[in-house]
């Protein structure tokens, strides 16, 4: 068995490629599914988000796991494997499990020490195990990705002050607009992202905000949370009519194809006025041909890494601190992976001597006849049992203990031989 993850990220594959592989959670479920179909996926989970698309899976056959994880994206994404090849990574095991630690605590995300990704690391353990991706292996892997991610913003200061990708967006429109105090911005949508641009435009001087969005009640739940302020509350029907009227449209909705392109904003600009587009959502949701409007200036999720830069190199020296922590994470969790290839033999060797005081148990007491009572059956019972326990157990702790593979496997082989158990038919973890 082996945990393998392949996927893509802002570091390896543009956004036009990424929105391709980008899977919401209503077809999680069906994506899932469809992992799980393939001959030597054990296990399978996805993690979605706007800056990656990752695949995680227990597999029983390492080459053979990574081609059936890398045709199942190029199917989902409609793209041939040959051009999907070049954008993909793939990590094997230990690669693999430091790779997640990572992300989870947020070491590999576009804005380092951001917190979102941990939420959403819990919502990809979630969903995996409430659609049966996620079993016995992914499950401590998770568990234990999610510890370390906690970890390390309790014992570090990495996540202090960090930016987030609506933040540098915010901060990309100030450098753009100059005083955000005199823009009129738009927001499409109303979600988590959408909640910490109009946080960070508040507090960078923004006054005259609308807010649209496809449910007015998700629109007012958000602006519930900003009680100081008037935002302006609109459904997707006057979407186009409050663009017309603004300097600056921030986006970030769920919508899976563009919602602005070069017509609907050709039919409502004025000619010599000009509107600046900040699209944070993935897929996204302005199309590219938007820049073909001379008096339009479209920026999306890839443009914000100049941005993001500036803030990076106060975390770096925090980040050091925050891999020793997730060294440690990972090495427990290598003590785990190493105890599972014991798991066949101790079982075998339980099940055997069980037998034997069973049998020998059951010989004893015939001898000793009818008249001898129930209730020192049940201490003859308890003795035997806590003789085979105590025998039993310093070999098993030892055996678990083992840190060198080959001394380990040499030393259930003995244990096979020596008490004459059925070959191992499922002990070999790579």
């Amino acid at each position: 068995m082996n945990i393998i993850v392949v996927g893509l990220s802002h570091k390896t594959a543009p956004v036009e490629v990424r929105e391709k592989l980008s899977i919401p959670t209503p077809q999680m479920e069906a994506a899932i599914a469809h992992l799980c179909s393939y001959p030597h996926i054990e296990e399978a989970t996805i993690l979605s988000t706007c800056n990656r698309l990752e695949v995680y899976v227990v597999v029983s056959e390492t080459d053979q796991g990574v081609r059936e994880v890398t045709q199942f994206l190029g199917e989902y994404g409609k793209l041939p494997t040959y051009q999907l090849r070049p954008y993909l990574f793939i990590l094997l095991h230990q690669d693999a499990v430091m790779h997640l630690m990572r992300v989870a605590a947020g070491l590999d995300s576009l804005v380092l020490g951001e917190g979102q990704i941990l939420s959403q690391v819990k919502h990809t353990h979630k969903v995996g195990q409430q659609y049966n991706g996620i079993k016995r292996i992914l499950n401590h892997l998770f568990k234990q990705a999610i510890t370390a991610g906690k970890r390390v913003r309790t014992e570090t200061s990495i996540g202090t002050g960090a930016v987030s990708i609506s933040s540098a967006a915010v901060e990309l429109a100030q450098i753009k607009a100059e005083n955000l105090a005199t823009c009129r911005i738009a927001l499409l949508g109303a979600g988590k992202m959408a909640r910490l641009v109009v946080q960070h435009l508040l507090s960078k001087g923004a006054t005259e905000i609308c807010v649209v969005n496809r449910s007015i009640e998700s629109a007012r739940e958000l602006a519930q949370q900003f009680k100081d302020v008037e935002l302006k509350l609109h459904t997707l029907p006057d979407m186009m009519q409050v663009i017309a009227t603004c300097d600056l449209v921030f986006t970030a909705t769920a919508a899976t194809e563009p919602l602005l392109d070069r017509v609907k904003l050709e039919a409502i600009l004025e000619p010599h006025r000009l509107l600046q587009l900040f699209d944070i959502a993935v897929p996204r949701n302005v199309h590219a041909d938007v820049n073909e409007l001379p008096n339009v200036r479209a920026f999306n999720v890839d443009d914000l890494k100049a941005v993001v830069a500036q803030n990076q190199e106060s975390r770096r020296k925090m980040a050091m601190e925050a891999e020793g922590i997730l060294d440690q994470e990972v090495e427990a969790f290598e003590v785990w992976w190493r105890s599972l290839e014991t798991v066949s033999t101790i079982s075998d060797l339980r099940d055997k001597v069980e037998a034997i005081r069973e049998q020998e148990l059951e010989k004893a007491l015939s001898r000793l006849g009818s008249e001898f009572g129930e209730k020192h059956q049940e201490i003859v019972e308890a003795l035997t049992r806590g003789i085979v326990n105590k025998i039993l157990h310093e070999p098993m702790v030892q055996l678990r203990a083992q840190q060198d593979i080959e001394a380990r496997r040499h030393a259930m082989q003995t244990l096979r031989t020596l008490f004459n158990l059925e070959p191992a038919s499922n002990e070999q973890f790579s």
